[in-house]
């Protein structure tokens, strides 16, 4: 979170919202410090008797009289007391069989509470569970095995080095330890959210008394999804140099292989639907007869996380024979050409899988057929004055 903002907790009728039982419990180990700033709890729980309206004015400014514990407790309670959150508190408690009470006046706050007081894990669970639900845009690492690797599970232990390497490199950039990894695991999907720090913040505070200073490391949640049917790493992350980190140690700590996620969005498929035939000349590039695509795979997602994968001797032939074209919708997983090199008798064939894995029949085509692919646009990562453009060579034939 870029500020310390509570949605709910610092609003006077949410807190009364909850059971005054179950509010002074949550709060009873502050008691100290809520009466040194003016919040006196009472030793009953009536409704009357809570300072409502001083407890929320404190915790909508952040005060600083309020220990860090306090304020990231309340954060998480503060995600998770919506209907929603309550859902998925109620649901995992019933499949935990935690007991939780039977009374039917329960607001989602009251939940929320309840279920910090009797299982915190359990809360912190469910919230980092939910939070990688939120992110939207991801850069995505491909493999570059040739078939996906298999995730046989994140031990305790590997998830314990996984969090020290990760804290290492935070310290470094000075934005603190205490790094979790969160892991989620499916039948198509592994998701994992990092809850890190971000760098120290000092800001400054209105109150009764004047400005005065509150300092607090912000919480970053960061999500990585590994694709099992793709073998693809999904990053959300802020920094470029987060996303690279993540793809090394999350191949490093899953698959022993540091280097398992290449990093860099190099490749680019794009060209096949924005000049279609045309970028699959190569009459300019020495050493190259002809080229073909042969195979483009395409995943449109959704609720059946559908794909479309279609084969043909010359894929955009056979599209102009029937009078289609490629999707214009739908992210373009693979493209593989069939490439008629001059020194040899048979074609060779080429597998790009954006943003960065090129594969190659022999590793002396690669040098090439990268000159190809940049001059037709297919390779995103150099800059375009070094060399010639698509259209520049068009004009110049």
């Amino acid at each position: 979170m870029a500020t310390f903002r509570l949605r709910y907790f610092s609003r006077p009728d949410t807190l009364r919202s909850i059971a005054p039982s179950r509010l002074l419990e949550l709060l009873a180990p502050y008691r100290g410090v809520l009466a040194a700033a003016g919040c006196v709890l009472p030793t009953v729980a009536r409704e009357e008797l809570v300072p409502y309206q001083r407890l929320g004015e404190l915790l909508a400014a952040a005060s600083e009289a309020l220990p860090a514990e306090l304020l990231n407790v309340l954060y998480l309670i503060d995600e998770m007391a919506t209907p929603e959150g309550a859902d998925a508190l109620l649901e995992a408690a019933f499949e935990e069989n935690l007991s939780l009470d039977a009374d039917q006046e329960q607001t989602p706050a009251d939940v929320a509470v309840q279920v910090w007081l009797r299982r915190p894990e359990l809360l912190e669970r469910k919230h980092a569970e939910r939070m990688t639900l939120r992110p939207r845009t991801f850069e995505y690492y491909q493999t570059a095995r040739e078939t996906p690797p298999v995730f046989r599970g994140l031990s305790a232990s590997a998830k314990e080095r996984l969090e020290h390497d990760l804290d290492d490199w935070l310290e470094r950039r000075r934005r603190g330890r205490g790094s979790r990894v969160f892991v989620f695991p499916d039948e198509h999907e592994v998701r994992f959210l990092v809850r890190r720090g971000e760098p120290f913040r000092r800001e400054e505070s209105l109150s009764e008394k004047g400005v005065c200073g509150i300092c607090y490391r912000p919480v970053r949640y960061d999500v990585v999804i590994f694709d099992r049917r793709l073998g693809e790493l999904r990053i959300n992350a802020r920094l470029a140099s987060e996303k690279r980190l993540y793809a090394r140690l999350f191949g490093k700590h899953l698959f022993a292989d540091e280097g398992c996620f290449p990093g860099g969005s190099k490749y680019t498929l794009e060209p096949l639907r924005h000049v279609g035939a045309e970028g699959l000349t190569c009459f300019d590039i020495e050493g190259l007869q002809w080229i073909r695509l042969v195979e483009v795979e395409v995943l449109f997602g959704g609720a059946y996380h559908a794909r479309e994968c279609r084969k043909a001797d010359d894929v955009l032939a056979d599209l102009a024979q029937r009078g289609r074209t490629l999707p214009q919708s739908g992210r373009l997983l693979k493209a593989v050409f069939r490439v008629k090199f001059a020194d040899g008798r048979t074609p060779r064939s080429v597998t790009i899988r954006p943003s960065n894995v090129a594969q190659y029949t022999r590793d002396a085509d690669a040098a090439m057929v990268e000159r190809w692919l940049q001059s037709r646009g297919y390779i995103v990562a150099e800059e375009a004055a070094e060399h010639e453009t698509f259209s520049e060579v068009l004009a110049s034939a």
